[in-house]
């Protein structure tokens, strides 16, 4: 290498320069499983190294491609196997009460695949991204194709970059972390923008009486039509009722004209 190497790619080096591609999978998988190791920047040192014909950008990218989705299949199974115990026995001191998992669980059934598919590219994200998936019950396909789709997209990016930057890697590693850094606080400003939409919308919604919740159509059993809330007064019933008779309707003991009080037509006659 004809260039010095910046900070953080020159202190992973010696760890390259001795280990090779088994660092490069092992970092890679590490970082996307929840532990906060530096496997992107060991990922693009790597194709730096393969710029340069040190190291083979194919065999790179196919080691690191496998290790990030291996990693955060491992995170997401973290997160659906112990997230609910751990929850339910922790969440109260975390404020990670059951309200808030069921709107957890609906924002990724909702927004789910996005979060995963670009979550790589934002430090902290890229190392949680599997557990919360997990620990919000989001469906495995939908996970798996996900994670394999920014698996692909994440390794691409860096990759080639770190291949075509060659010996002027410090600056565009520079100017990458700045980029990092923007789509970050975008990123902030989209979840504040998300909840503050969240918030809003729950200030309109009009409340039930008496504090019950509204029935939602799939409580309501089949045929039955949805509640109205009480007015006071007492409903008018729809029609006469069981005992009411017709107005020309005569009763039953009465006697047919020409029979009263036991007189026949004979004494009329």
């Amino acid at each position: 290498m004809t260039s010095p190497l910046p900070g953080p790619l020159a202190h992973l080096a010696p760890l390259l320069d001795d280990y090779g591609y088994p660092a490069v999978g092992l970092l890679v998988f590490l970082d996307n499983c929840a532990v906060p190791v530096p496997g992107q920047t060991i990922l693009v040192l790597a194709a730096v190294y393969a710029g340069t014909g040190r190291m083979s950008i194919a065999g790179v990218a196919a080691i690191a491609l496998v290790a990030a989705v291996a990693g955060d299949s491992l995170g997401y199974l973290i997160g659906r196997t112990g997230g609910p115990a751990f929850v339910h026995r922790w969440g109260r001191y975390l404020g990670l009460t059951p309200e808030r998992m069921s709107r957890a669980e609906g924002f990724f059934d909702r927004q789910g695949v996005k979060v995963v598919l670009f979550a790589r590219f934002v430090d902290g994200l890229r190392q949680a991204n599997g557990v919360v998936a997990g620990v919000s019950r989001m469906p495995w396909p939908r996970f798996l194709a996900a994670n394999a789709a920014g698996a692909v997209l994440w390794v691409g990016v860096w990759a080639g970059a770190g291949y075509l930057a060659g010996n002027n890697i410090g600056a565009l590693y520079d100017r990458a972390v700045r980029y990092q850094l923007y789509l970050l606080v975008a990123l902030v400003l989209l979840v504040l923008a998300l909840c503050a939409r969240w918030l809003l919308r729950r200030r309109g919604r009009p409340r039930p009486p008496h504090g019950r919740p509204p029935e939602q159509p799939q409580d309501r059993p089949p045929g039955r039509p949805p509640e109205q809330p009480p007015t006071g007064d007492a409903p008018e019933p729809d029609g006469p009722g069981p005992d009411a008779q017709p107005p020309d309707a005569q009763p039953s003991d009465a006697q047919p004209p020409g029979q009263r009080s036991g007189i026949t037509s004979n004494d009329e006659a």
